[in-house]
């Protein structure tokens, strides 16, 4: 069972006969995918794939039209847990609560070393993308990425209806994904490490490792100090940033060397295309007085226009 039991001794004609089409909402989260498959990104489709997986028949196909409908009136993802608030065809709206284990700090240590010993995890996280090789690396550190049965999951709703997952936990589930598609970092967070503490964790291992300091984004933003003589330099970008740690050549070696062909860059594994959206994907979800999802939304619509 799903909800509170308060109405489990009323029959079921009683419980459900005032069901009917739920309440029109205004404001609320609507799924951008009008029609067919919801998800976009590799990472948002295998959530789906594994939740699909699980053969809830008919609820999903309800929760798609709850989510394209926005009737889902809130999402919070935190650590373990996802919450949501529902409109459905009662007055009140429906608390829904979906629980994944979060990784212990343990498990996130060693992921994080994983993932800063290579340099193509770092390049690719740091640029604000999953590429699909994580979930490999994952699984290999015995610690899955995505659920691999329907009883790692904690579904809660506080509707009468037995089923699991209800139209409104589907519903959640469906903009859930959608939700990894804008921020794929919402994936890592629900898994127990949030954006800002995993990128400056893997800033300073990198940095360990290879004797060069990463700027984190904030040391970006300003000039370079030249206006005060305390101003600590700021760090070097760019080709200077990957050259910075190699040691000085002598003249006369660069000019022996200088028509022989280039040193092959090792191996590496393959990387996914990406999208025109990349950048936004890199940037928080805009306050509501600057137009909130929508200009998310809007901006990427245009994007993908300038792209072709």
């Amino acid at each position: 069972m799903t909800e509170g039991s308060g109405d489990v001794s009323t029959t079921t004609s009683g419980r459900f006969a005032d069901y009917g089409r739920p309440r029109r909402v205004d404001g609320g989260l609507r799924a951008r995918s009008t029609r067919g498959a919801i998800g976009r990104s590799w990472w948002s489709r295998r959530f789906l794939e594994v939740l699909e997986s699980f053969a809830l028949g008919t609820r999903l196909t309800r929760g798609r039209s709850y989510a394209r409908a926005g009737q889902v009136l809130s999402l919070t993802i935190a650590p373990g847990a996802v919450t949501a608030v529902v409109q459905g065809s009662r007055p009140r709206p429906y608390d829904v609560h979906i629980g994944l284990t979060a990784f212990p700090a343990a498990t996130w240590q060693r992921i994080e070393a994983e993932l800063a010993a290579q340099a193509f995890f770092s390049a690719r996280l740091l640029a604000g993308d999953l590429p699909a090789e994580l979930e490999d690396l994952f699984a290999g550190a015995g610690t899955p990425l995505f659920p691999a049965g329907v009883d790692e999951l904690t579904q809660r709703c506080s509707c009468p209806d037995f089923a699991v997952p209800c139209k409104h936990l589907a519903a959640t589930f469906y903009l859930l994904a959608e939700a990894f598609d804008a921020d794929p970092f919402e994936l890592l967070h629900w898994r127990g490490r949030d954006r800002a503490d995993l990128l400056d964790r893997l800033r300073a291992l990198r940095a360990e490792a290879t004797g060069v300091a990463l700027p984190a984004p904030s040391d970006l933003d300003g000039g370079d100090g030249s206006d005060d003589p305390d101003a600590v330099a700021t760090p070097p970008g760019g080709a200077a940033r990957a050259l910075a740690g190699l040691p000085p050549a002598s003249l006369a070696d660069a000019a022996d060397r200088f028509w022989l062909p280039p040193v092959p860059l090792p191996d590496r594994p393959p990387s996914l295309a990406t999208g025109p959206d990349l950048l936004l994907r890199q940037l928080g979800p805009p306050a509501p007085a600057i137009g909130g999802p929508g200009l998310v939304e809007r901006l990427r619509r245009a994007y993908r226009a300038f792209g072709r």
